[in-house]
C-alpha cells in the first residue's frame, strides 16, 4: 500500500474560539503507482487534505502512512526529510523562486532529498516536459505554461514514491493543460508513481480510471462529535 489514512480529523479555531471543522475521513487508500483524481468544491478541504498527506500540516489525530510510514506520527525535521524523499508536489501557483533558472530549481528540488544532485537527470526532466532550450531561464522569462512544466519536473526530481497533484491546469490556458496532464500522468505511469490529484474540473477528472469525490467519504462534523465527548 502506498498511501493509507486512517480515522484523519482536522479543525481549526477561530480567533473567538469557536472550532470549525474541515476533515473527517474514517478510511482512504491507494496501492502504488495507481492514480486517482479527487474531486470537490472550492473550500472543501481538498489542499488541506494534500498538505496533511504531504505533512506540510499535521491532523489533530489518525494516521496517514506513506510508503508504510505515519508521516502524522514524525517530528518536524524528520517529516521534512521523509516529504523531501519521498513525495513530490504540484502547486497550482507553481512555487519557483525568481532568482533560479529552471534547471537551477529542479537541481534546488533534488538538493533537499538526501539523495545527492543529479545534474544530468534534472536535464533529462526539463527536456522530458519541453524544455530543454529553456534550461537557464529564470520564471519570469517564461510563459505561465512554461513555469508549470519547470513545476511538475522539480516535482519529480526527487524520484517520489507519490506525487500530489494540487489543480496544476488550474492556471494553464487549454493548449497547456492536456499537455501537462499527460506530463504528470505518462511520467507517473513510467516510473512506478502513485498519483493524487485533486481538481474541481469533471472533464480533468473524466481522464481517470478512478475518481473520488471528497463529500462521499469525508464527515468533518466527526471533529465536533469528538470534541464534545
Amino acid at each position: 500500500m502506498s498511501l493509507l489514512l486512517e480515522s484523519i480529523r482536522k479543525s481549526y479555531r477561530e480567533p473567538g474560539g469557536r472550532r470549525i471543522p474541515v476533515l473527517g475521513i474514517e478510511r482512504f487508500e491507494m496501492k502504488q503507482g495507481e492514480q486517482v483524481a479527487l474531486l470537490g468544491s472550492s473550500g472543501g478541504g481538498k489542499t488541506t487534505l494534500l498538505n496533511i498527506i504531504s505533512g506540510i500540516l499535521t491532523p489533530d489525530s489518525g494516521r496517514v502512512l506513506v510508503d508504510g510510514r505515519d508521516i502524522a506520527a514524525m517530528q518536524e525535521v524528520v517529516r521534512d526529510h521523509f516529504r523531501a524523499a519521498k513525495i513530490g508536489i504540484v502547486f497550482q501557483t507553481f512555487n519557483l523562486l525568481p532568482a533560479f533558472t529552471a534547471l537551477e530549481n529542479v537541481l534546488l528540488g533534488m538538493s533537499f532529498s538526501g539523495k545527492g544532485v543529479d545534474k544530468t537527470f534534472a536535464k533529462q526532466l526539463l527536456e522530458r516536459v519541453g524544455l530543454g532550450h529553456r534550461l537557464n531561464h529564470s520564471p519570469q522569462q517564461m510563459s505561465v505554461g512554461e513555469q508549470q512544466r519547470v513545476a511538475v519536473a522539480r516535482s519529480l526530481a526527487n524520484k517520489p514514491v507519490l506525487l500530489l497533484a494540487d489543480e496544476p491546469t488550474a492556471n494553464v490556458d487549454p493548449a497547456n493543460q492536456q499537455l501537462i496532464l499527460d506530463l504528470i500522468r505518462d511520467t507517473c505511469r513510467d516510473n512506478n508513481v502513485t498519483l493524487l490529484m485533486v481538481t474541481h474540473s469533471l472533464e480533468v477528472a473524466g481522464t481517470f480510471k478512478r475518481v473520488e469525490k471528497l463529500q462521499d467519504f469525508n464527515r468533518p462534523e466527526l471533529c465536533l462529535q469528538e470534541q464534545a465527548v
